[in-house]
């Protein structure tokens, strides 16, 4: 069986948590899935200060003491994971960001591979486009298998014609992150990862040393000499590049300096 979380920033259970609840019945009709839904509004989250603590000494530091951890738990437990938000100012509500915020470590230092990643954004009018955008390059920096968001858009009362286009963008988005689910957990990069990994790895071997947490936690993971994140089968010709890679990054950070 696989579990599936949800983490739904709205405090009411409208539009964006019917359209969640619809997306988790679709994936139990799948197969054999596990489904929760997070409901922000009722854990306790506190607005990142920007202190850095947890970058320099580790999340455990972080002088918020709220309920982080409870939800981080709740990930580390799912197979997969749903990020789903109403359209608020044309921007995802301020309690999805200020969760969103409690993974400035976990950017820096990656951990949720082999989980499949999804979102999902209710608006009346636009800029959820955008939004989906984000949430998809978040996924992937977490290290997440991310499958392509959804954003459901319509006026309250929905009329026919949006519930039927509701129904099936749901319909194909769960089907879509139920595939992902069911693949293995451990793909081979592509070539967006792959160049991502080999920059950022040898960007820390370039600028820290077992000063910084950062690079302590490259070490513990082995990342330092690893082709990838994960043992992975890598082609010739992505063998090449990421030696390329390796090559070009210090002339690559010195042009994005200029």
């Amino acid at each position: 069986m696989k579990k599936v979380t949800a983490f739904v920033g709205s405090a009411h259970k409208q539009n964006t948590h019917k359209a969640v609840v619809q997306f988790l019945d679709n994936l139990k009709a799948l197969g054999d899935v596990e489904c929760e839904i997070v409901t922000l509004s009722n854990y306790k989250l506190g607005f990142c200060r920007g202190c850095r603590v947890c970058f320099d000494k580790g999340e455990e530091f972080c002088p918020l003491h709220d309920d982080r951890d409870v939800l981080m738990d709740k990930i580390t437990a799912s197979d997969g994971v749903i990020f789903a938000t109403p359209n608020y100012a044309f921007h995802m509500s301020g309690m999805m960001k200020a969760f969103l915020d409690h993974f400035g470590a976990a950017l820096h230092r990656p951990r949720y591979f082999g989980k499949a990643f999804t979102s999902i954004v209710t608006q009346g009018f636009g800029g959820g486009g955008d939004m989906i955008k984000y949430f998809d390059m978040v996924g992937r920096m977490l290290g997440f298998n991310t499958v392509k968001g959804s954003c459901i858009t319509g006026l309250v009362p929905y009329t026919e014609k949006d519930l039927h286009k509701m129904d099936r963008t749901l319909a194909a988005h769960s089907q879509r992150f139920y595939a992902m689910l069911s693949r293995p957990a451990y793909p081979v990069p592509s070539w967006f990862m792959l160049i991502g990994f080999r920059m950022g790895r040898m960007t820390v071997i370039q600028t820290l040393d077992d000063r910084s947490y950062d690079y302590r936690y490259y070490a513990k993971q082995g990342w330092l000499e690893s082709e990838y994140f994960y043992p992975t089968h890598l082609g010739p010709l992505k063998k090449v590049a990421g030696k390329l890679f390796d090559r070009m990054t210090p002339t690559i950070r010195k042009m994005m300096a200029l």
